[in-house]
């Protein structure tokens, strides 16, 4: 790790490639439709076959974000235009208009499902007309709620007219697909993902969910932490900041430390902090202005900003001129009906100057014929200087004029034209700051130093208090879920304490549960801890080998009949799914004749008012 860390990474910022529209192969319809396993995660969906036929591809064949945009089209388009998963190209242009079917984990919104299904059966070539004729193993929430898999399965068995669906847990089809014939069937899963962290208990191969334990904390929440640390330490990189990025350093960059307050006392160390701190590099142009312009072109830009500057001055110059002339011309007016004897129209016309006597009127006069014609000189300088067009003054030219002579117009027109001559047997010397450099390294401001990020962020898995949430860490809540079991059951649980989900990809993550293990349990007491060999695709490999293994079963599936008679809530149960809980309304009481007398009798004495009376 140290090793690396001295070098600067670079954000691929990888577009997404929209997923190709498959052909159906024969051997997922002959001979008979072959099931279509979905893992519907809050964060990917991945879809593939369950066929045994090795033309098909036993791994899930379509892999997209679980996100749908619903733009407005163009002014006067065809309408609005629907973008699902990978078709998306980058999540954040749109990230405004970015929609998800769950809340935590758990689908809501039908009407996005519907759109993930839609791109599912359309990109894997489900060609039956009107219906999708597959079978469907799904993935649902632990505790999923019952409205939730009641209008999933309204969708799918109204809507798709599927023939029978099997639901299962996530984690629990993992878990059996990591399964070796040395492992017992007790377990204790943490399985972490995008919105939450669950702890599953499993009791002879079974899911005990009476004791399931949820945290509210996951990937999403990581990566929105981790964003608003970097953009409080840069906010001169606010915008480019983005929550994909946030993921890839998360994904690429973090790691869980075994301990964590003696790994922060190690980063405050400069060196460890040099050896270990990752830079990440933003994207930047290195063009400056002027950085790429040759001394001719420079000296052209100077001339053209010295001419606007004296074109800027003349132009004031002749406007202050003309407002002086109409001045004076006004004062002449009123000195001429002085001559004339004009009194009374010239003492109305010294009051509107706001003078008092015919000598300050005098004054005025003279001062400002002094003003204009000293105007006029610098018009008539500056009109001199436009043609000359001299930029920076050369030492050479002054032995041009060996009397010491005032130059005439003539002398500095034909100084203009011998001058590229004295340029080539003399050249110019450049002023000593020729290029525009900046005072910092710039692609070292466009960096990002991730130090004690890197552990600080994954660690709200065990410290929530870190975010401000007050919920238990995984620890606390593995601690909890055990003391609810006697001694004998927590030693068979903690024998296969087994990880997955894509939020245990971690390094270091194996090792601090042992390390936490270590710590809650009582002395010499033994515990293993498990990692899943692909902790982001074994729920679909589990769910893929459940369907294989009991595609010809009863067990498990829930068909059209099942669906009409008992409800859309209704769950078969399996070694990998949920528990079914049916809806247990509470009965009314009947309705006797001695509870109605009463009420008839009230109603009697208030229904005739003269009886009161």
């Amino acid at each position: 790790m140290a090793a690396a860390a001295g070098l600067v990474f670079q954000f691929r910022d990888a577009r997404w490639l929209p997923d190709p529209v498959l052909g159906p192969s024969p051997a997922v319809r002959t001979p008979q439709p072959v099931p279509l396993v979905i893992d519907n995660g809050s964060f990917q969906a991945r879809a593939g076959w369950a066929c045994s036929d090795p033309e098909v591809p036993g791994e899930p064949l379509l892999r997209f974000r679980s996100l749908a945009a619903r733009s407005r089209g163009a002014r006067g388009g065809a309408g609005t235009e629907t973008q699902v998963g990978n078709d998306l190209g980058s999540p954040e242009p749109l990230r405004w208009l970015l929609r998800s079917p769950f809340d935590r984990n758990v689908p809501v919104q039908l009407e996005l499902q519907e759109l993930l299904f839609d791109h599912i059966f359309q990109r894997l070539g489900v060609s039956s007309q009107g219906c999708v004729d597959h079978p469907i193993v799904l993935t649902e929430a632990v505790c999923n709620p019952l409205y939730s898999r009641q209008m999933m399965s309204e969708l799918l068995f109204e809507c798709y007219q599927v023939p029978k669906v099997s639901y299962g847990v996530d984690s629990m089809y993992s878990f059996h697909h990591n399964r070796r014939q040395d492992w017992p069937c007790n377990s204790l899963i943490v399985s972490s993902g995008y919105q939450c962290t669950h702890v599953l208990p499993v009791l002879e191969g079974r899911l005990d969910a009476k004791n399931c334990k949820r945290i509210n904390l996951g990937g999403c929440q990581a990566a929105m932490y981790l964003q608003r640390l970097l953009q409080l330490k840069y906010p001169g990189h606010f915008a480019a900041i983005t929550l994909s990025r946030m993921e890839e350093i998360l994904h690429e960059h973090s790691y869980i430390a075994e301990d964590y307050i003696e790994e922060l006392q190690k980063w405050r160390s400069p060196e460890y902090y040099e050896s270990n701190v990752h830079k990440m590099q933003l994207p930047f142009s290195s063009k400056l202005l002027g950085s790429t312009l040759t001394s001719e072109e420079k000296q052209e830009r100077r001339q053209q900003q010295l001419r606007r500057l004296q074109e800027l001055n003349a132009r004031r110059r002749e406007e202050k001129l003309q407002l002086d002339q109409e001045r004076l011309d006004r004062m002449l007016y009123v000195q001429e009906l002085l001559e004339d004897g004009q009194m009374d129209q010239f003492h109305k016309a010294l009051v509107e100057l706001n003078m008092d006597s015919a000598e300050e009127l005098q004054s005025y006069i003279h001062k400002l014929s002094l003003a204009i014609e000293q105007t006029k000189q610098k018009i008539l300088q500056a009109e001199v200087s436009i043609e000359v067009d001299v930029v920076d003054s050369k030492p050479e030219t002054l032995d041009l004029d060996p009397l010491g002579s005032e130059q005439s117009l003539e002398d500095v027109e034909s100084i203009h034209e011998f001058e590229p001559l004295f340029a080539e047997e003399q050249p110019e010397v450049e002023k000593p700051v020729t290029t525009v450099e900046p005072v910092f390294n710039l692609a070292e401001y466009h960096q990002l130093f991730l130090g004690t990020e890197r552990i600080r962020v994954p660690e709200i898995l065990f410290q929530p208090s870190l975010i401000g949430e007050e919920q238990a860490g995984i620890a606390e809540t593995m601690q909890y879920v055990l003391d609810r079991y006697p001694k004998e059951q927590q030693a068979l649980l903690v024998q296969n304490v087994f990880l997955t989900g894509g939020n245990t990809m971690y390094p270091g993550l194996k090792a601090r549960i042992q390390k936490e293990l270590l710590e809650m349990r009582p002395f010499q007491s033994s515990f293993q801890v498990h990692l899943a060999s692909n902790p982001i695709l074994d729920a679909w490999y589990g769910a893929r080998d459940w369907a294989l293994e009991y595609a010809n079963h009863e067990e498990g599936w829930i068909t059209r009949k099942d669906y009409e008679e008992k409800g859309g809530e209704y769950l078969k149960e399996h070694c990998a799914s949920n528990v079914d809980v049916p809806i247990r309304l509470p009965k009314q009481a009947p309705r006797t004749t001695e509870a109605l007398a009463p009420t008839k009798v009230l109603a009697a004495s208030v229904g005739n008012p003269c009886d009161l009376a």
